[in-house]
């Protein structure tokens, strides 16, 4: 085995000790983290989990970077790989371009799930507001990020100025549409005419805003699909947010009674459903107040609306089955029918054929 054959083994157990050490010292720590942080309660789990997270990316750049000095000296290692103008391309600024850019969108995913939240929950801001801060927080910090790696690397950052041409063209001839929809997901971010938490209608499909991406916005529907809608719809199509502005929402809820009933009795009724609802703090009774409407005579039915509105757009499955109930039960107690259609079938003999027909 000659030297080369003998010095590879040996770099190969010194990495493998290394790791082995940088493992064991991860294990020490997560091992002492749970001992004295031993209850149960949601804010300890919060905390080991965020120990854990960042000592597993701690341990990975640990390795990384032992890896990036120990070879540093070495010739493929820094060796010309390609050449971009005037500067030599070489793996290790490669592989420090990438540890950077990593570093930071680890750091930001950090910032944004464990520190960010507490300023969130000072403050009081909505959830449309934590995610857009969270999203303009992240891409901030990716891009200064990707600056300073292109530095690092020794791209001078003027000469960005044709790779900005080559993708102006790539978005001419077949980029435009995913250009449209990360341009649309920036508006959605700042206008902010649906947010994270709303809840819309695409397409007669009823669902919550769950994210806002950079290409396309994921709805989550209340059947708990999930429907993958490109940004720039929001912005060209028509779209219905139940969350915009005023959350306030109306039911209308149809009601049919038999004829012959007491309209009156049942206009009380209705609002006693309306009343009854209201003590589960579901529907408004104040401003605005339920309102009974006599839509007319339908051909079975006198037929009723009951509107009502509630605070909560979320509600409104819940709060019309709730009524419903209550409508049923309620006008059970009272002795007033709900009909259901009915048809009178009328046979009429011509001149008394039917008859004669009859019995020939």
């Amino acid at each position: 085995m000659d030297y080369f054959s003998y010095q590879w083994v040996e770099d190969l157990l010194i990495i493998i000790g290394i790791v082995v050490a940088i493992l064991f010292i991860r294990w020490l720590i997560l091992f002492f983290s749970k001992k004295i942080n031993s209850d149960s309660r949601d804010g300890i789990k919060q905390h080991n989990t965020a120990v854990r997270y960042v000592l597993n990316w701690l341990s990975l750049y640990s390795i990384l970077l032992f890896i990036l000095f120990y070879f540093f000296d070495s010739g493929w290692f820094v060796g010309e790989i390609i050449s971009v103008g005037s500067v030599e391309i070489t793996a290790s600024l490669i592989i420090i371009a990438v540890l950077i850019i990593t570093l930071a969108n680890r750091a930001s995913k950090i910032v944004t799930k464990y520190f960010l939240p507490r300023v969130f929950d000072r403050y009081q801001l909505d959830r449309g507001v934590q995610f857009t801060f969270s999203r303009i927080f992240h891409y901030s910090v990716m891009i200064i990020a990707i600056i300073i790696s292109l530095s690092t690397v020794g791209i001078d950052l003027s000469a960005l100025t044709v790779f900005a041409g080559v993708v102006g063209v790539g978005i001419g001839f077949g980029l435009q549409n995913i250009a449209s929809n990360f341009i649309s997901g920036i508006i959605l971010l700042f206008e902010r005419p649906i947010k994270v938490g709303d809840r819309v209608i695409v397409d007669d499909i009823l669902g919550d805003v769950e994210k806002i991406n950079m290409r396309a916005t994921v709805i989550k529907t209340i059947d708990n699909e999930h429907i993958i809608v490109p940004n720039s719809y929001f912005l060209e199509e028509h779209v219905v947010n139940r969350s915009y502005s005023d959350p306030t929402l109306r039911l209308t809820i149809p009601i049919g009674v038999a004829y012959g009933s007491d309209v009156e009795k049942v206009r009380d009724l209705l609002l006693q459903v309306a009343n009854d609802e209201y003590e589960d703090s579901k529907v408004m009774i104040l401003d605005p107040k339920p309102f009974v409407n006599f839509v007319g005579f339908g051909d079975s039915s006198l037929d009723f609306e009951l509107f009502v509105w509630i605070l909560n757009p979320n509600h409104v499955i819940v709060t019309k089955s709730n009524i419903n109930f209550r409508i049923n039960r309620i006008l059970a107690d009272n002795n007033i029918e709900i009909p259901f259609p009915q048809r009178d079938l009328h046979v009429k003999s011509l001149n008394g054929k039917i008859m004669d027909d009859i019995k020939n």
